[in-house]
């Protein structure tokens, strides 16, 4: 009994710790940096508005995984850890966007929070990969507790689509469809990767120019 009711406790921690990397990702790797992009237009800095163009490219890799793991494709985990890191890096790595900014008056309340999220964001990357590394072995057991916690979440927002899709054009959104969009992306998503990987970097390095 003692056994059981320590299992159903651990269970109940690690889907509340689920949901909480969800709901950061939801704030930092979604909800802010849309703000920031917003905000960043309408004050017209090109090198925030870079910024962030490059990390929404980057960032979609966490939405391909959304979509994998509402029809709970295994790669939808791997991608989840991949995702995070990418993310970091796309807001550190380039040079002469760090320099842009670095001009940029730290009173000032966008060039402010930029550098706050960017730390945060960093924050949440840390939270994520431990967090996502630990769902890996849904890559074999997908059908544990653990590894529903973290279907709970996509297949929410796959029902709240489905709804809309259904009510605006009276079409049916089913997983299935998620996952094969998802790994057409996947597909599209690679490409680019490795294209800037074999073409861009060499030639370019850490400048992000026009990118």
């Amino acid at each position: 009994m003692t056994t059981l009711c320590f299992a159903f406790v651990n269970e109940l921690t690690y889907r509340a710790l689920v949901w909480l990397t969800y709901r950061l990702a939801a704030m930092f790797a979604l909800g802010l940096p849309l703000v920031l992009l917003f905000w960043s237009a309408a004050k017209r800095e090109a090198s925030v508005v870079r910024l962030l163009s490059l990390y929404w490219k980057v960032a979609s890799l966490m939405g391909i995984s959304m979509l994998l793991l509402i029809d709970e494709r295994p790669l939808g985990y791997l991608t989840a850890v991949v995702a995070p890191l990418l993310m970091v890096v796309s807001v550190w790595f380039w040079v002469d966007l760090n320099e842009e900014l670095e001009e940029l008056p730290a009173w000032r309340p966008l060039a402010l929070t930029v550098r706050l999220w960017r730390w945060a964001l960093s924050g949440f990357a840390l939270v994520s990969v431990t967090m996502t590394a630990t769902g890996l072995r849904c890559v074999q057991q997908s059908g544990s507790a653990d590894c529903q916690a973290w279907l709970e979440a996509p297949q929410g927002v796959h029902g709240v689509v489905e709804t809309v899709f259904d009510f605006v054009f009276g079409g049916q959104w089913t997983a299935a469809v998620a996952a094969f969009i998802g790994y057409v992306a996947l597909v599209a998503y690679l490409a680019g990767l490795l294209q800037w990987l074999l073409v861009r970097l060499p030639r370019q390095g850490r400048v992000a120019g026009g990118f």
